[in-house]
Order: structure tokens, then C-alpha cells, then sequence
């Protein structure tokens, strides 16, 4: 293996500066990402404000995330036997299309219209996102793969600091609709960034006559399938985005929090406008600690994996405080504090399992292995947020659901200790 680079900021300017196809991806994230926290905020709150459930913000979000893990061996399939670049200018495409539907709902009666439209959209999602994980490796050098993949999710990060804070801002002061159109704006910018990048694309080596209908050959799935289970190291980290994925209570908890414990009154502002602040400024605080998380901890583990594993768990643990100590804060700023320092340890533990994945795989099966990766992550994701959004409608307390995602939580860092850092011994 090459030796690492030393990650400093400078590194993340070179990268940027010299690499062409990364800093295209780049700007296509930043401004798509940016979009997409937009939307967000715009939708949960005309949710709330349409249906006043709990429960429908955590249905929504099984429907934002739960297709991916259903289509999601297909969708490593297709990145495995087509262009990766064709796939996201295709997705962007779609998702223009498919959001722009959302500016047609204008009453309660109409919301049901939202559910297919989350649908479809996540399942451009994810064929979107494993394409754009697998073609790192493929536009960076080795050395510089933990400083493109801290560079992603610090940007993820920020992007969601920002447009959940100018979200909500944006929806306060513009209305839901104008919110909305400058989200599907963004992805025609960003198919046209990615339409740019030019790469090589290894794993499309003599699958030329390849058809549409060869993507649907289970073959290919199970030969993927036996590749993660034949190599225990990989597939102890396939799961770890899925441990990451039993705190996705906190995307129903955050909008219920703005509106119930931590609302921002302003002069002229209705309880609905306050709720929608308070949401906001959790939001923009999960971003912030996502950004900060990477950004300290990747000049640490460098591309060590004895240190990219040991990040993952002091990552996990981190992560379970934040929660079981926000289960008993009601002072915003303290509560604050503590989802910055939670979702930092949330976003270590992403950038290195990406990395060790990234490292660790062949090209060949890159897309299959981050297709596995994020639906094993998205179905925890959906079972938390909606068991989340059934027992709060049920009457169970905030705090006891908060102490529950703490729990779970620590569950998944008591594994990855028991068999992520056993098997790091062994090798590295």
C-alpha cells in the first residue's frame, strides 16, 4: 500500500486544485447536498404542519431511506455492469423530475402524494450514492482516498449545518415552494458537473455487449454476496454503517424536539415558525458535529487501519453519550453541545468504515459491496425513525426514546470492539 499522506488542510486544497474528475464531484456534491437540506426541512415541517403526527415524520423517513435497502443488491449490480458516471447523471436527472412533483401537493388532503414520491426518489438515491463511492478509488490516488473521503463527509457535514439552518430560514422567509425549486435546480447543476468528469472505469473491462436485462442475473449477486462473506474483516465493517443506522430515531426525535422542548421564539414568529427554528438550529448543530468529527480525527488515523478501526470505536461510543446525555438536558445550548459531540463520533465512524472498505475491495465489486453496506444501514435507519414516531404517538416520554437510541447504540459499539478491533489484531 502507498504510503499515506499527511492530511492537513493544505492536502484538501491540493486535491481540490489538482484533481479535475474529484473537485466536479465535489461541487456536484456540495451543491445537490446543500439542495437536499432544503427540501428537507421544507418537507418535515409541511408534515407536521399537514398531519400534526409524529408518526408520519417517521414513515416519510422509512420511505427516504428503506427502498434503497429493497432495490439495493440491484442497485450494486447495475454499478457493477455500467458506467458509474452515466448512472449519477441519470439519478440527478430523475430526481429533478421526481422532487419537482412535491410543488403540486397544497393541501392535507393531498400528502398522500408525498409517500410514492419518497419512494421513487430514494431508489435513485440509491443507485446515486454507491455509483459515486465506488469512482473515488477510480479518480484519487491510493494515498489520497481518507483525504477525499474526509473532504466528502466534512462537506456532507457543512452542507447540512448550512442548509439546515438557511433552510429553515429559506422556508420562514421564501415559502415552502420557492425552498423546494431551488432543490430540483440543484441536481441539473449537478448532472451537468458529473457529464464533465472524464475517468477510467476498470470495471467496465470486457462488459461491452453487457444488456440491461444481464443486470438482473442473480449470479453476479451471489458472487458478491460470497466475497464480503468469505473475508470476515469486511464484512464486520459492512455492518458498521448499520450500527450507525439504530440512531435514525433522531430524524423523527430532532423535529419533535424543535417543536416541543427547544422552539426559538422571535418577535412576529407563530409557534409554527418557532418549532421550525428550533428544528433547524438542531439540525445545523448534527451538521456541525459531523463536520468537526472527520475533519479532527483524519489527520490522526491518516490511512492506518489499526487507527481507522480504533476511530470507528471511540467514534460508536462518543455517538451514545451524546444521546443518553441529551435524554436529560433541557437547556438549548447544553443540548447543543451534545449533538455536536455525538454526530461527530456518528460521522468518524462513517468516513473510516468508507475508507477501510474503499481500501480493502477490488473495483470489480465495489458496487455490490456499498450497495450491501448502505441498505444494511438503511433498513436500521428506517426500523428506528418509524418505531420512533409509533411509540411517541403512543405516549411514550422523549427522554425514554432518546435513552433507547443511546442503548442501541452502544450495542453496536460493544460489537464492532468484540469483533472489529479482534480482527484488526490478526492483520494490521
Amino acid at each position: 500500500m502507498a504510503a499515506p499522506t499527511s492530511i492537513s488542510l493544505r492536502s484538501y486544497w491540493q486535491l481540490v486544485r489538482s484533481n479535475r474528475n474529484f473537485r466536479r464531484l465535489w461541487f456536484a456534491q456540495m451543491v445537490s447536498e446543500t439542495g437536499d437540506w432544503f427540501y428537507m426541512v421544507a418537507l418535515y415541517a409541511m408534515l407536521l404542519q399537514f398531519t400534526g403526527h409524529a408518526q408520519v415524520l417517521g414513515f416519510a423517513f422509512v420511505l427516504q431511506v428503506l427502498p434503497q435497502a429493497l432495490t439495493g443488491p440491484f442497485a450494486g449490480l447495475i454499478n457493477d455492469h455500467f458506467s458509474r458516471k452515466r448512472v449519477m447523471v441519470f439519478t440527478d436527472i430523475a430526481r429533478f423530475l421526481i422532487i419537482g412533483c412535491v410543488l403540486f401537493i397544497r393541501t392535507p388532503n393531498q400528502v398522500w402524494m408525498i409517500y410514492p414520491l419518497l419512494f421513487i426518489e430514494t431508489v435513485m438515491w440509491g443507485l446515486f450514492e454507491p455509483a459515486r463511492n465506488s469512482v473515488i478509488p477510480n479518480i484519487v490516488s491510493e494515498e489520497d482516498v481518507i483525504v477525499a473521503n474526509t473532504l466528502s463527509s466534512t462537506t456532507w457535514s457543512v452542507n447540512l449545518f448550512l442548509g439546515a439552518a438557511l433552510g429553515g430560514i429559506a422556508a420562514v422567509w421564501l415559502g415552502r415552494d420557492l425552498t423546494i425549486t431551488l432543490d430540483i435546480m440543484t441536481f441539473l447543476v449537478s448532472a451537468w458537473l458529473i457529464a464533465g468528469m472524464r475517468f477510467q472505469e476498470p470495471h467496465l473491462k470486457g462488459l461491452e455487449d453487457v444488456r440491461l436485462r444481464d443486470a438482473i442475473n442473480f449470479t453476479p449477486m451471489l458472487d458478491g454476496f460470497r466475497y464480503i462473506a468469505h473475508q470476515p474483516r469486511m464484512l464486520a465493517t459492512v455492518l458498521v454503517k448499520a450500527g450507525m443506522g439504530l440512531s435514525g430515531a433522531s430524524w423523527v426525535l430532532f423535529p419533535i424536539l424543535g417543536k416541543q422542548v427547544f422552539p426559538i421564539f422571535r418577535s412576529g414568529f407563530t409557534p409554527e415558525k418557532a418549532a421550525l427554528a428550533g428544528m433547524s438550529a438542531l439540525m445545523a448543530a448534527r451538521g456541525l458535529g459531523s463536520a468537526l468529527g472527520p475533519a479532527l480525527g483524519a489527520p490522526w488515523a491518516q490511512q492506518n487501519w489499526h487507527r481507522l478501526r480504533y476511530g470507528i470505536f471511540f467514534g460508536f461510543l462518543l455517538a451514545a453519550a451524546g444521546y443518553f446525555t441529551l435524554g436529560f438536558t433541557h437547556t438549548a445550548w447544553l443540548a447543543y453541545v451534545e449533538i455536536v459531540l455525538s454526530h461527530a463520533g456518528s460521522a468518524i465512524v462513517w468516513v473510516f468504515s468508507t475508507t477501510l472498505l474503499q481500501l480493502m475491495s477490488e473495483d470489480k465489486f465495489r458496487g455490490r459491496l456499498f450497495s450491501a453496506e448502505l441498505g444494511c444501514c438503511t433498513i436500521t435507519l428506517a426500523a428506528t425513525s418509524f418505531a420512533a414516531g409509533y411509540v411517541l404517538d403512543r405516549g411514550i416520554p422523549l427522554q425514554t426514546v432518546l435513552l433507547a437510541t443511546a442503548i442501541l447504540i452502544a450495542i453496536a459499539w460493544l460489537f464492532w470492539g468484540a469483533l472489529g478491533l479482534r480482527r484488526d489484531q490478526s492483520v494490521r
